[in-house]
């Protein structure tokens, strides 16, 4: 494969406005910031589907073109190749770094990528599983040079806060989700938010189908299909 096809589709649902900022509110005042080009970017870590992909697709949403996003998960395989050119964008989101780390060419690669922001006064932003000093990187110039980036980490929500992330989502696609429904889909489903999202996702389009509400029984009757 050579050089990255440009740009990547963005998921329609990951814009600032459907992300529930609790706990995390001087971080996503800080992307909305990088993506109105201040700052130099910065590092955001934290779990599996802790709603890093989300902010990295908001930001580029935000800035539009001159914007990138790159899941290194997706093309970790074809080799650091891909990435040639991306300096050419004045912000540049990478996610899953941890994918490439200890990888000499994917480092090597993205060493010379940050040199080219940098020299270009563009923004970088990144997206692990852990802070840069935690962060199975090897080369030792790379990981300075992330190093140097404001580090970020992702606090998981609540109980509470994940009823109000599943009503905000709600809301954002048009539907009402009222809070003892989302308490429901709680107890009847994986706990973390991309399962909560998946299972909102069909339960939309399960109810557009029989143009039903989204009570309690419906997602019961939905849940006992599956």
């Amino acid at each position: 494969m050579g050089q990255l096809p440009l740009p990547l589709q963005l998921a329609d649902h990951a814009v600032f406005d459907s992300f529930l900022p609790a706990g995390n509110e001087a971080l996503v005042a800080t992307l909305i910031e990088v993506a109105g080009r201040t700052g130099a970017g910065c590092w955001l870590w934290g779990g599996a589907a802790s709603g890093k992909t989300h902010l990295l697709q908001a930001i580029c949403e935000r800035a539009g073109d001159r914007s990138v996003y790159v899941p290194l998960k997706v093309f970790a395989e074809a080799g650091p190749e891909v990435i040639e050119g991306l300096a050419s964008r004045e912000l540049v989101c990478l996610d899953d770094i941890d994918i490439v780390a200890g990888d000499a060419g994917w480092e090597e690669a993205l060493f010379e990528l940050c040199n080219q922001l940098l020299d270009s006064e563009a923004q970088l932003v990144v997206a692990a599983l852990c802070s840069p000093r935690e962060s199975l990187i090897r080369l030792p110039d790379l990981k300075s040079r992330l190093s140097r980036l404001p580090v970020f980490q992702l606090q998981a929500l609540s109980e509470e806060q994940r009823v109000a992330a599943l009503q905000l989502r709600a809301g954002h696609r048009g539907l009402e989700l009222p809070a003892e429904t989302a308490r429901f889909m709680l107890s009847r489903s994986r706990r973390d938010m991309a399962s909560l999202y998946q299972l909102l996702d069909r339960l939309d389009l399960e109810a557009l189908r029989a143009k039903r509400r989204l009570t309690i029984p419906f997602v019961s009757e939905v849940l006992r299909q599956s």
